[in-house]
């Protein structure tokens, strides 16, 4: 039984320790106050582009039509959330580059991940889609995230619709997970 006891003992300084090691939140220089949720965000987007475009560079071009069922293929994948970097700024307020086609109307972003494009284009539109979400991010003012914003006939605040962008990101880096195991691509992080 006094084994137990200096284990927990043990245990719990361990832990007090780790804790009293641990970092201070990140502090804003300028306004000497925990980070913002908008800098959570771009450090979020970073990571999850690095492995998407990692991913999307591992599998080989010939995999790009694979897809299960019914659902879309790789390529359609990346195309799809490319264009969605660019449909859900754009439904804040952030104009994209006319060149892709992409307006507030859902359909246009449809059109843009339907393209038959090579595995460097998917890429290269992946990196551009990216550059322009953290662009349209960073260029969100602090008040516009608490106002009210309307997508896909549902109400959000600015900061929820942002939320929603991130996180629509690693629901389909889970995805692309899923495909590039199911056709022996180990992602390259792992």
């Amino acid at each position: 039984m006094q084994r137990f006891s200096r284990l927990g003992i043990a245990l719990i300084a361990f832990v007090a320790a780790c804790k009293a090691q641990e970092a201070p939140p990140a502090v804003d220089s300028a306004s000497s106050s925990p980070s913002s949720v908008t800098a959570d965000l771009l450090t979020d987007l970073t990571g999850v582009e690095k492995k998407l475009i990692d991913l999307a560079q591992a599998i080989p071009e010939s995999k790009y039509g694979w897809h299960p069922d019914s659902a879309r293929s790789i390529r359609e994948v990346l195309l799809h959330l490319s264009s969605d970097n660019y449909l859900l700024p754009a439904m804040l307020g952030h104009t994209p580059d006319p060149a892709t086609g992409i307006t507030t109307d859902y359909n246009t972003a449809v059109a843009f991940e339907k393209r038959a494009l090579g595995k460097d284009s998917v890429i290269a539109e992946m990196q551009r889609s990216f550059a322009f979400v953290k662009q349209a991010l960073q260029g969100t003012a602090p008040s516009a995230l608490t106002g009210p914003v309307t997508m896909f006939g549902q109400p959000f605040t600015g900061q929820s619709a942002w939320i929603l962008a991130v996180t629509h990101l690693h629901e389909h880096l889970g995805q692309m997970i899923a495909y590039a195991r199911t056709n022996g691509v180990k992602p390259p992080w792992s």
